[in-house]
């Protein structure tokens, strides 16, 4: 048999069996250098006027720290690796200010070999691609184990001046997908979570749904198995659960408005407690700190509310870890793509521990 007879009988085998996704990603062609610099001079990762690369331009000196460097520089991530001689996994001065990830951010010899992860929790994810070199900034900060620890010896409604927000970062999709195995969310005593969201074989990886380059997703990528995405619109309709976590009868809505709801409930269930717990009413902002006093009650961020002066600082332990998990799925805005039963498991457990105090709406809700 000829070796075209065996690519034709390979191809068909691929469309039949795997809907085409084999030999759709099988025969995709290398792509030009100019192509990827073009994908590249569009993504976040090349974007000059970013916060997350000019944030401290005008500092004196105008310098990166070395808490942030690993992620916001060339040279800090470079510094990181120990491309430059220096101890790896550790920045070891702050880094100049100038740079974005440039191609040789990840593509570089020590960049392409390192093939595990350290999260924030001192879990080590083993046996990676290079995914790794993703996973490294998309993790987060913070951990189950920081908000352990600042709220320790708390009785869990009493107000402390020791206690305030802890915000996990930003950006933090690889967290989400490790689940409960880097228990990156707050995860209550007691409870169990899922572990990494298993896809299919294909696309296990950041950069199998990512385009490495542009970040971006391809929605043909993922009509095969979800025949009703077209569009990149229609990616928040996909689901695949038949559970109605929400309880409103439908199972047919994308889980991304299961998560959505979750999300709402347990805002709702934050206000009230800070409301009628704590009596100083908080309302949640997109610009640090995030969370700031609802001087009118009205439960809404009006624009002379959202200043620093006026930052919530009435913490109670159990505020803490609810806002925690609040703003975990706030800044993963694809989680429910990433792991959508981690997150709803996060939320649900935040809506439980607050209503042992106030009224929350989430009789109807199942947790996964």
């Amino acid at each position: 048999m000829s070796w075209m007879k065996i690519v034709t009988i390979v191809v068909a085998i691929g469309l039949i069996v795997g809907g085409g996704v084999w030999a759709y990603r099988f025969f995709e062609a290398p792509e030009s250098i100019d192509s990827i610099t073009d994908k590249w001079s569009i993504s976040g990762h090349a974007d000059t006027t970013s916060v997350s690369f000019t944030r401290w331009d005008d500092d004196d000196p105008p310098q990166i720290p070395t808490a942030c460097a690993k992620c916001h520089s060339l040279y800090g991530y470079l510094d990181w690796l120990g491309v430059d001689g220096s101890p790896e996994r550790e920045v070891t001065e702050a880094a100049r200010v100038g740079t974005v990830l440039y191609c040789n951010t990840c593509h570089n010899p020590v960049g392409h070999t390192l093939t595990t992860v350290l999260f924030p929790s001192d879990v080590e994810v083993t046996d990676l691609g290079r995914e790794a070199n993703c996973m490294r900034c998309h993790q987060g900060r913070t951990s189950t184990a920081t908000v352990e620890d600042a709220t320790a010896g708390i009785a869990p409604d009493t107000v402390s001046e020791d206690l305030g927000f802890i915000n996990v970062h930003y950006a933090i999709a690889a967290a989400t997908r490790m689940g409960g195995v880097t228990r990156i969310g707050y995860q209550y005593e007691d409870k169990t979570y899922v572990g990494f969201f298993e896809h299919v074989d294909d696309y296990q990886a950041c950069i199998d749904c990512h385009d490495p380059h542009s970040t971006a997703i391809n929605p043909a990528a993922c009509a095969p198995c979800h025949s009703n995405v077209v569009s990149y619109g229609d990616l928040y309709a996909i689901r695949e659960s038949t559970i109605d976590y929400d309880g409103d009868g439908d199972t047919e809505k994308g889980i991304w408005q299961e998560v959505n709801a979750f999300h709402e409930t347990l805002y709702a269930a934050i206000q009230t407690y800070a409301a009628e717990v704590i009596g100083q009413p908080i309302v949640h902002a997109n610009t640090f700190p995030y969370w700031f006093i609802d001087t009118n009650a009205n439960g809404i961020a009006d624009p002379d509310e959202v200043n620093f002066g006026n930052r919530y600082q009435s913490w109670t332990p159990r505020l803490v870890r609810a806002t925690y998990n609040y703003q975990y799925v706030y800044m993963d805005p694809g989680a429910f793509t990433h792991n959508a039963e981690y997150v709803l498991q996060l939320m649900y457990d935040g809506m439980e521990d607050i209503a042992t105090q106030v009224p929350v709406a989430y009789d109807s809700y199942t947790r996964p």
